[in-house]
């Protein structure tokens, strides 16, 4: 992309990060956030109908930079008019590239992540289930997180701290 000059040093401006109308992220009527990604013309062309903007002759011109300033403004305009939720029933299960941005419970609770097993619980806490997953086979979880100062008495012992020390240590409060 940088080759062909369509690459930009300023952040917030480049197809990827942001500057572009079809690709980032909007703020709904009830504060919170869903993301798009529709690059392709007919995914932009579907994101274009969903939002009722297919007839604004201005977003014709999807791929003109100059033009995505006033096209994210334009776009920001009409997603802030419905909740997430709404926004959620009229793009989801479409091809736009749409997805809800949430929040860690509401993450778990997704039934996508759900099906595709995205989190697991691991001794009471919920973590990112280990990736890359591969049909034959299993993935091994990591080993549980351990208790601030559980391993301190181990850890100063291999670097060579005599028991009196990090007794001492422990006595003057430097360490639980």
């Amino acid at each position: 992309i940088m080759n062909r000059d369509g690459w930009s040093h300023d952040r917030g401006t480049n197809l990827l990060d942001g500057g572009a109308h079809f690709y980032g992220t909007y703020e709904t009527a009830d504060g919170k956030y869903v993301s798009i990604g529709s690059i392709e013309p007919q995914f932009y062309a579907l994101l274009m109908e969903k939002t009722g903007l297919d007839s604004d002759p201005d977003f014709k011109a999807q791929m003109d930079r100059n033009e995505w300033p006033q096209l994210r403004a334009k776009l920001a305009a009409v997603m802030v008019t419905k909740t997430r939720d709404e926004w959620d029933a009229i793009m989801y299960g479409t091809d736009i590239c749409y997805a809800p941005v949430l929040n860690f419970e509401e993450a778990t609770a997704n039934k996508h992540n759900q099906d595709r097993a995205t989190f697991v619980e691991q001794d009471g806490i919920t973590q990112a289930a280990p990736a890359p997953r591969f049909s034959r086979t299993e993935p091994q979880l990591p080993p549980s997180a351990v208790a601030a100062g559980q391993q301190t008495d181990e850890i100063l012992g291999s670097l060579g701290l005599s028991d009196e020390t990090i007794a001492a240590l422990k006595g003057s409060g430097a360490i639980a």
